[in-house]
């Protein structure tokens, strides 16, 4: 069957070409008789506009560009879940990339993104807080608004949603020595700007609360494998050790599972918090401590400031969220 047109829309109703068109995009000054005319044979043909043709024709694609740099990180990947549901809410349709962390990569996806006409890009997460990413922004999206989930880039088009990352560990070490915890140890997957403001927070805490200990930083590496080790490790090598923060929740179940390999009890032996609170963190065994980065509200957060840009209105160019603790079963009790 082929497709119906407006101009056989147009036929069938008795009207111009034009008239249908201000109908179907709800423009005044159509007489209701027409409109009502038009509105029955639009809907007896079932017709649906060509939303390609109508936007080329008003300039706008309502189109956004989402990237993300690894689809199976499960943390990014659901403020991607809150971003794209918020836009579609709005009528936008989002176009979503998996770029990796190579720089080469990012920027080849960045460029990709100047060819299909988005009105706008989220960047999902601080590995794209970098020079390069900049550049590319610079170079192939200069009038593109672009906003970074807990990221920023100081730039004229970009507009950063962080989580106050450092003073939330802090609050974790602080959290931790009000349980009379001493000896803190902190264990990253990989160095990214948000990890590294976690890093710093917890060094800063252990000068603020554990002056007698604490203060071991532990690359766990990015393998399941080698986060195992790090941990088995860092019990072995440091028997003092009563607790650890993990800079993703995800870490921490892993540690978990080595701390249980070992015979020790959480939190019995050992106080366990995570990063993220994660809807993983409640189901662990034990379910887990975890720092509250506010990934909801800084998803959301950041589509609001892109509509915002796009409407014409004035958006702070970074935005800095609050943290909180969420306290389950991995720590102890106050002693």
């Amino acid at each position: 069957m082929d497709e119906i047109t407006i101009y056989d829309i147009a036929k069938k109703a008795g009207v111009s070409a034009s008239t249908v068109s201000r109908v179907i995009n709800n423009y005044q000054y159509v007489r209701k008789s027409t409109r009502d005319r038009v509105l029955k044979v639009l809907e007896s043909c079932n017709y649906i506009p060509n939303e390609t043709a109508r936007n080329l024709v008003n300039q706008s694609t309502k189109m956004v560009g989402i990237l993300i740099a690894d689809i199976r990180t499960t943390h990014h990947t659901e403020g991607v879940y809150y971003v794209e549901h918020e836009f579609y809410k709005k009528g936008y349709s989002c176009l979503i990339y998996n770029t990796g962390i190579e720089p080469d990569n990012v920027v080849h996806y960045i460029q990709l993104l100047s060819q299909k006409k988005i009105e706008a890009v989220v960047l999902m997460g601080s590995v794209y807080q970098n020079d390069i990413v900049a550049k590319a922004i610079s170079t192939y999206l200069p009038n593109t608004p672009v906003a970074i989930c807990n990221g920023f880039i100081d730039a004229k088009n970009v507009y950063g949603v962080v989580s106050d990352e450092k003073n939330g560990v802090i609050d974790c070490v602080k959290f931790l020595a009000s349980k009379g915890l001493r000896n803190a140890a902190f264990v990253y997957n990989r160095i990214t700007p948000s990890n590294q403001e976690k890093i710093d927070g917890f060094l800063l805490g252990c000068l603020m609360y554990m002056k007698d200990g604490g203060n071991l930083v532990i690359d766990g590496g990015e393998s399941i494998e080698s986060q195992i080790a790090a941990t088995i490790d860092l019990i072995s090598n440091n028997p003092n050790v009563d607790s650890i923060i993990y800079s993703e929740d995800y870490v921490a179940m892993i540690g978990l599972h080595a701390l249980h390999n070992m015979g020790k009890k959480v939190p019995e032996d050992i106080s366990i918090i995570g990063i993220n609170n994660s809807k993983e963190a409640m189901i662990s065994i034990p379910a887990l401590t975890s720092l509250d980065n506010m990934l909801y509200e800084t998803s959301l957060m950041a589509v609001r400031n892109i509509l915002h840009v796009l409407e014409g209105e004035p958006v702070a160019q970074k935005i800095i969220l609050g943290t909180k603790i969420v306290e389950r079963e991995s720590t102890r009790s106050n002693i």
